[in-house]
């Protein structure tokens, strides 16, 4: 629970590739080699490197030659370099770097030759590319930045200089400074906001102290706003970001403010203010929510503002909310599963079935929370495709010898999971559907099973769904399933979202192990079934990781009327905001999903259940259907405010 991530030997393939898992002595030498670079013993780097020639991570020997001094390289160094290790990982790394060394020293000339073979350039890249496009004259460019006014809220470094070439050509007034502002503030980045104010005419640039206040006070801001304050544009818009300051704490408060200025306010400054207190109620699911929302008018939404204006309605029942909200979204996102499903849903509660079940038609088969859902729409409950051939052994042969495969193979085989997740990814480009079901295949052979799933998971037309969905440790697994009386799908479907069976994964909050347990919650666990001896060095066995998490599991569903979707969100947020974020009456276990506060305890719960309906596919070998399974959420009664016993 977290709140809050060789030769191929063809006769013996499951042999070498268990053995695989285990680091060589020229695995080791790397490491040996790696570190002597760090430290900085050269004279030993060198040694190392010599003894290793042809191991399959040898690239990683050049890229630590010259990254150290990137900065006066020779670019007929770099090149040759970049030559002999072309469309591999560690040419797309040096290249990536070397061309942040060019872009610093604005040498525009030798940075236009390399960027186009550059595969994946990240933002910082991508506006200095746009810098050079503006150094040698292109005025296509401010048409290419003018997207990023709006979308790139916390800029890098780099795209500053981007930004601040429309407010020189006159491309960004006023108006979209303040616009952009807004954004700032939604995000909550209030400090990028108060940089980007540096953009506005003098007339209109707020005092520091002024921002400050309006950030820090807000209602004590507002208090103290003189009668005459609407007068200057500086005091409306500083009101309207004060509002929505205030709505982040208690909208109820944000309306009583606004309800009192919203007279003296423009339109765009009210609508915006409004917009912000409907949607930080929605977020608390406060019954006001859409009434707000409706008094912002026809002002602009952002994505996410607009996003929960239709979760609002949905909580409600209000179709034709749902319906004109998803309708005005920008095509972009209305093309997204999520607004394509509830549009459908709109549509089939205004009686238009056909236009429903058009909208339904796109996204059946999706193998996600949103296409099971259009499944069950359309009386076509979830199954797996019919599985793809099992790899041959030239295909085998053929993709093991992959140079991308062989250098994550060795990477994982030394315990170095990010640096082998990063070769996977890359060496999973522009792979067939055969080449990545024979890739899926190796990764599971060699126990490493989130590679295998990721690489099943990007197939388009042939699928092995269970490669897709893997079921390891089932002699661990399925015993404590059964022993806890839980559905083993939905405990392989919640194992699959927390670690893709990682025995080791640790979360960034400390959540250990297969069934992401924090130390608090396996403790009260152990405690709980006088599991004796415990500690939490044990805690990522795969033995004690299963009993403690399926116990877990079971408690917290015994204690949310035995509902997978309270229990998956409880696994995630805790008991007490699963049963908060009920509502007072009975609630479909799809709109409970869909409003979920947290983002990543949204998308998790989707996942989970998504998740479950194919295991139970695979499982049972028939159709599934996951509204069945959703079902519906009971509302929350007068208990909701007692003390939890679960942690």
């Amino acid at each position: 629970m977290k709140f809050r991530h060789t030769v191929f030997l063809l006769a013996f393939p499951w042999l070498l590739l268990s053995a695989a898992v285990s680091a060589s002595p020229a695995d080791e030498r790397f490491l040996a080699a790696r570190d002597a670079f760090r430290s900085g013993d050269r004279v030993r780097f060198e040694r190392i490197a010599a003894e290793l020639k042809g191991y399959e991570l040898e690239a990683y020997f050049d890229y630590w030659r010259v990254i150290s001094e990137l900065k006066d390289a020779d670019p007929a160094a770099i090149r040759a370099i970049l030559a002999r290790h072309e469309k591999t990982y560690v040419a797309e790394k040096l290249r990536s770097d070397w061309l942040k060394q060019l872009a610093k020293k604005q040498q525009w000339a030798e940075f236009d030759i390399d960027y186009p073979l550059l595969g994946q350039p990240d933002q910082e890249l991508v506006c200095y590319a746009l810098q050079s496009r503006r150094a040698r004259g292109d005025a296509t460019m401010l048409d290419d930045a003018m997207p990023l006014w709006l979308t790139l809220i916390e800029p890098p470094e780099p795209c500053y200089p981007v930004l601040e070439a429309l407010i020189y050509d006159k491309r960004v007034l006023a108006d979209e400074v303040w616009m952009r502002v807004r954004r700032q503030f939604e995000a909550n980045k209030t400090g990028a906001a108060r940089y980007a104010m540096n953009y506005l005419p003098a007339s209109q640039t707020p005092e520091s102290r002024q921002v400050e206040s309006v950030i820090d006070q807000p209602v004590p801001w507002l208090a103290k706003l003189p009668a005459a304050f609407a007068a200057s544009r500086v005091n409306r818009e500083l009101a309207a970001l004060a509002i929505a300051r205030v709505a982040r704490n208690d909208p109820r408060i944000a309306a009583e403010q606004l309800g009192r200025i919203e007279s003296r306010l423009q339109a765009g400054e009210k609508g915006w203010a409004w917009s912000q207190v409907g949607w930080q109620a929605a977020q608390r699911h406060l019954p006001e929510a859409l009434d707000w929302y409706r008094l912002a008018g026809d002002a602009p939404l952002s994505d996410e503002v607009a996003q929960w204006k239709v979760r609002a309605a949905l909580r409600v029942n209000d179709w034709g909310a749902v319906r004109s909200t998803i309708e005005k979204m920008p095509p972009a996102l209305a093309e997204q599963p999520a607004w394509i499903y509830w549009l459908g849903r709109s549509y089939r509660a205004g009686g238009r079935l056909e236009d429903a079940n058009t909208l339904f038609a796109k996204i059946t088969g999706s193998p996600n929370f949103y296409g099971n859902l259009a499944d069950d729409e359309l009386g076509r409950p979830t199954m797996t495709p019919p599985k793809a051939a099992a790899p041959t052994r030239d295909e085998l042969a053929t993709v093991n010898a992959n140079p991308g495969v062989q250098r994550t193979l060795a990477f994982f085989r030394m315990n170095q999971r990010f640096e082998g997740t990063k070769e996977w990814s890359w060496a999973l480009r522009g792979m067939s559907d055969r080449e990545l079901l024979t890739a899926s295949d190796i990764a599971h052979r060699a126990g490493i099973y989130d590679r295998a799933i990721a690489a099943a998971d990007r197939t388009k037309n042939e699928h092995d769904y269970s490669l897709r969905y893997l079921a390891p440790y089932g002699e661990q697994v399925r015993p404590a399933a059964k022993s806890q009386a839980l559905d083993d799908a939905w405990v392989y479907g919640l194992m699959r979202q927390e670690s893709r069976f990682i025995t080791n994964a640790k979360s960034t909050v400390g959540a250990s192990g297969l069934m992401q347990l924090m130390p608090a919650t396996a403790k009260w666990v152990a405690n709980k079934i006088g599991l004796k001896d415990y500690s939490h060095a044990n805690v990522n066995n795969t033995e004690t990781n299963v009993l403690l998490g399926t116990t877990y599991m079971r408690l917290v569903l015994e204690s949310l009327d035995n509902h997978p979707v309270l229990a998956s969100a409880a696994y995630n947020a805790g008991p007490g905001r699963a049963r908060k974020w009920r509502a007072d009456r009975p609630l479909e276990g799809a709109i409970y999903a869909e409003t979920i506060p947290f983002s990543e305890t949204r998308d998790y719960v989707k996942k989970v259940m998504s998740n479950s309906v194919y295991y139970s596919a695979l499982f049972d070998g028939k159709p599934q259907s996951i509204k069945s399974r959703l079902g519906t959420i009971a509302p929350r009664t007068g208990g909701e405010a007692k003390r939890e016993e679960l942690p």
